[in-house]
């Protein structure tokens, strides 16, 4: 297989697993985050910043890179790696996401979804088989199946053939992917909110012998609570010796919830959003550079922290780059939050390898908890 998942240490009081996911691009230490390069780049981010803080693999988006660039000129580059100068492992998602939370501008079909471009209006065709064209010519290492992402909330029924049509374009998906030596194919579990239905999806979608397996439908608009749930019920089912992926998971809360439950890896672009609006995630809660209770603070982001950005920069210097919507503000924040998540994870395995990790959960998750009670009642 193009993608292998060694397992190393497993915590015995919890799900908490920590390993290696070897890839033709280099290895991924587990349990890991993400950052999300939608268009081949994390937004306000250069290769060398990403090396920097530690990202060990990054993910693009089929359905953006698919209409612009579009994926035979990225092939024609060299593929992915070379396109955007990133030597690195990549994951590139189906686009089925983007395509879903279309609404009207799409129309799903047994053959695949007809969509518009959010950019010009102009029709297009998903298909599984067309999908997995898109990812063989994008050269990433790890390639997602063109799957339906179950909405929140959903009837019994719909979740049901949702996730079944899902399973039936997996399986076109497998047969229609030409590159499986240098790229892994994943398959999504759905089911919505339904245990039955996630029962009936893993076993279907496992039963299909693959590389390595996400849950999706998670992170729709539902109370967490419903996501962890649905987790301790899914997880388990879900092989030892393969990858285990929470699709768009990326609040400092629900990533420790999420590897206590048997998770190896997250992606969400929350990290690089909220920075774009001049929030910052930190150890004692998000902190809203904007306010002008910043405008005379001279500390740094997170005393907590070593990053560059709070060696370096007071919360006064980034509120006033942020209100004057300097790039150099949204560029910094964001530095700082994906450092601040990359290192969490970090952390998080070396707890798990020392056999520490309940303990670091307990200790960590209710100082997150307590900083997200604080900016509630700021605001």
């Amino acid at each position: 297989m193009a993608v292998t998942y060694e397992l190393l240490k497993e915590c015995p009081e919890t799900g908490a697993r920590a390993g290696i996911l070897h890839t033709p691009h280099g290895q991924i230490e587990t349990p890991i985050f993400m950052p999300v390069g939608t268009l081949a780049t994390v937004k306000t981010m250069d290769p060398r910043d990403l090396k920097e803080i530690g990202s060990q693999i990054i993910l693009s988006n089929t359905y953006h890179l698919y209409l612009r660039p579009g994926h035979e000129l990225v092939k024609e580059a060299g593929g992915l790696h070379s396109f955007m100068n990133w030597d690195r492992p990549i994951l590139t998602d189906s686009g089925g996401f983007q395509v879903f939370s279309l609404g009207d501008l799409r129309k799903i079909t047994e053959e695949g979804v007809q969509f518009k471009s959010h950019i010009d209006g102009s029709k297009h065709l998903f298909t599984p088989e067309r999908v997995m064209e898109i990812q063989n010519a994008l050269g990433s290492d790890i390639i997602m199946a063109f799957d339906e992402c179950t909405p929140y909330p959903a009837t019994h029924e719909y979740a049901k053939q949702s996730l079944e049509r899902t399973t039936r374009w997996l399986k076109r998906c497998k047969e229609a992917h030409k590159n499986t030596e240098k790229q892994a194919l994943f398959g999504i579990i759905q089911g919505g909110m339904y245990l039955d239905l996630r029962t009936q999806s893993a076993e279907e979608i496992l039963a299909l012998d693959l590389p390595g397996y996400a849950v999706g439908g998670l992170s729709v608009g539902e109370p967490k609570d419903e996501m962890y749930k649905v987790l301790e019920h899914t997880v388990p089912m879900m092989p030892k010796n393969k990858p285990r992926y929470l699709m768009g998971v990326g609040s400092d809360d629900a990533l420790l919830e999420g590897v206590y439950r048997g998770i190896d890896m997250f992606d969400c672009v929350l990290p690089t959003r909220i920075a774009r609006n001049g929030t910052a995630m930190t150890s004692h809660g998000r902190v809203v550079v904007r306010n002008a209770s910043y405008s005379k603070d001279f500390t740094s982001l997170d005393h907590n922290c070593d990053c560059y950005v709070c060696k370096n920069y007071t919360r006064a210097y980034l509120r006033h780059l942020i209100k004057c919507n300097e790039i150099l503000g949204f560029k910094l924040i964001s530095y700082h939050n994906l450092y601040y998540l990359l290192n969490l994870m970090r952390n998080v395995r070396q707890s798990i390898l020392d056999g520490t990790f309940a303990q670091f959960y307990k200790e960590n998750i209710n100082k997150i908890n307590e900083g997200m009670g604080r900016e509630k009642c700021r605001s």
